[in-house]
């Protein structure tokens, strides 16, 4: 067993997230905004260089562009160290017209850059979650129980797991049977109110997926959930890695240890804001040992001139001229006016909000300008006939028009 096996990262960073709309209607899923400075993509590429795991594919598709831009911004490596890289891949369209038809099709048609690289192990994973993870602690776990492909696994509640890939598995581990998004769930041995769900990792012997892809495409199929992984768990060593006993240093005690966030509705992408708040917050963004990395801004501190600011983060170069701040994020570069009052909010880049708004849950997406008085968050049929409101009431403004925004206007 090599005890320092080489790995490349392929990284499916094209998901079209449209459970997210309207923040994923001019740009992928990956690339939405999240926290005070980072995109959802950054975790995984940072849990994967916090991981020794250097040599990363990212396979793009849907409206691709301001991540592809965000990606060579902020993620260039060095190349004073071979195989060190992250490397942006689109559709190829090696073997024919078509996009990539699903996520084992993205891979298949990446099987060149596999070759070339000849790495003993690929890791598959997805863009669009919030958490950290030490890749090289399912890396030992794949190897010492000697598996063809390893599956990151966590407890979902049982109503929701019919949006994941539902693993059962042994007392070891092993991997029995993986359906994908059942409409009736199997419960968890002793757990009748969570099911164990795939988080869309995966970690396979090199080998193993080549051959499996080649298989699948003869077989006219496309997908890791849907199709090769029940097929491997026939004639393989298929594990489910339990991400819950994985430790990054540097969490404190008060925070939630294993934190996973599927952030796929405006919902779920919500309330991982809100966990980021507090003196003692379940998911702890600052963590100087497993940092979180992404673009290095060279514009100025924010800056506070009035006001009454309580439990919310301000990105930098935010000027806040007054007003009232509440358990909200407000990111970079964002004007807020006098007699101004946010509750409950998330306030994208280069957003301005005019002298007397009042705003309550509510999203408001880059390039805005909020007129002066505006209410939103207050009255639920005025807000759905101008914005996208949520199942839950959530209001969220869409992203404005960067050509015509200017914070001095």
């Amino acid at each position: 067993m090599n005890s320092n096996p080489t790995i490349l990262a392929l990284v499916l960073a094209g998901g079209e997230g449209s459970r997210l709309y309207p923040l994923t209607a001019v740009r992928s899923k990956p690339s939405v905004p999240f926290g005070g400075r980072f995109r959802i993509v950054d975790f995984v590429l940072s849990n994967l260089v916090n991981s020794g795991i250097h040599s990363i594919y990212l396979l793009v598709q849907y409206k691709s562009q301001s991540l592809i831009e965000h990606v060579n911004h902020a993620w260039t490596l060095s190349n004073a160290i071979p195989d060190q890289f992250v490397t942006v891949v689109p559709p190829q369209m090696r073997e024919g017209p078509e996009w990539f038809q699903g996520t084992a099709d993205a891979v298949y048609q990446n099987l060149n850059l596999i070759g070339s690289r000849e790495p003993d192990m690929v890791a598959v994973f997805g863009a669009d979650h919030i958490y950290r993870m030490d890749v090289r602690q399912m890396v030992g776990f794949h190897q010492r129980n000697g598996a063809d492909v390893s599956v990151a696994a966590i407890p979902i509640p049982l109503g929701l797991a019919s949006s994941f890939g539902v693993i059962t598995a042994d007392d070891d581990g092993r991997v029995s049977d993986f359906i994908e998004k059942p409409e009736q769930p199997v419960p968890m041995p002793g757990r009748s109110n969570c099911a164990y769900g795939s988080m869309g990792n995966y970690l396979f012997n090199t080998e193993v997926l080549k051959q499996a892809l080649l298989e699948s495409s003869e077989r006219g199929e496309n997908d890791f959930g849907r199709h090769i992984l029940p097929r491997l768990i026939r004639s393989h060593k298929v594990y489910a890695y339990d991400f819950s006993t994985n430790r990054v240093p540097g969490i404190h005690a008060y925070e939630e240890p294993a934190y996973w966030r599927d952030v796929g509705t405006i919902e779920a992408y919500y309330a991982a804001h809100m966990d980021l708040l507090g003196l003692e917050p379940r998911f702890n963004i600052f963590n100087p040992k497993w940092r979180i990395f992404s673009s290095g801004y060279q514009g100025p501190s924010s800056k506070i001139i009035d006001g009454k600011i309580k439990n919310s983060l301000i990105g930098a170069g935010a000027i806040i001229k007054g007003g009232s701040i509440r358990n909200s994020i407000v990111r970079r570069e964002v004007m807020i006016e006098e007699d101004v009052e946010l509750e409950d909010c998330i306030i994208m880049d280069y957003t301005i909000i005019r002298k007397g708004a009042r705003l309550r849950r509510v999203i408001v997406d880059r390039y805005n300008t909020i007129a002066a008085g505006t209410q939103i968050g207050y009255d639920s049929d005025a807000d759905r006939a101008r914005y996208h409101v949520s199942e839950s009431g959530l209001v969220v403004v869409s992203r404005g028009d960067e050509l015509s925004a200017s914070r001095y206007s």
